[in-house]
């Protein structure tokens, strides 16, 4: 195979220009110049605070980032990630999460966030570290972990 050349923006138009002379636009004869790609920014949204919600069940973990307002800006779970049957439940997995998570959440420009921790699985905190590892600020960790306080009423007992 020969050997591959890269071609830029400039060198395009000078070698096209100098073979064909075909590379004029305007009616005079002005020649036009290759404008050079600015580099477009990452995204339009800003965020500078936001609340992560983490929700981990036996079987799963959860993880959801949202603005001041509730409204979910992203989100990733340990099976979108490709884990699958048991060890979606695994602190590994829930830490891989929130490492994604907190990847593409720094292209935002994320600095501080307030966590919402919900569930019994063995992934709450992990996934927590997870998203610390990439340098976002924890300001605040709550449990909002639904408890019973009576439950539902147990059988009656079999009477013979």
């Amino acid at each position: 195979m020969a050997k591959k050349t890269i071609v830029t923006k400039k060198e395009e138009t000078a070698k096209a220009d100098t073979k064909t002379g075909a590379k004029t636009g305007a009616k005079d004869g002005a020649k036009i110049e290759a404008k050079s790609a600015a580099p477009k920014p990452a995204s339009k949204k800003h965020l500078d605070f936001g609340i992560l919600h983490v929700q981990s069940t036996y079987n799963n973990t959860k993880v959801l980032l949202t603005d001041k307002d509730g409204d979910t800006v992203m989100w990733s779970s340990s099976g979108s990630l490709g884990f699958k049957g048991a060890k979606k439940g695994t602190p590994f997995a829930a830490a891989k999460v929130g490492e994604t998570l907190a990847a593409k959440a720094q292209t935002l420009g994320l600095k501080e966030v307030s966590v919402v921790v919900k569930g019994v699985g063995s992934g709450r905190e992990s996934a927590v570290r997870g998203f610390i590892s990439k340098g976002v600020v924890i300001s605040s960790i709550k449990d909002e972990t639904p408890v019973p306080h009576n439950g539902p009423q147990p059988k009656k007992p079999r009477r013979v």
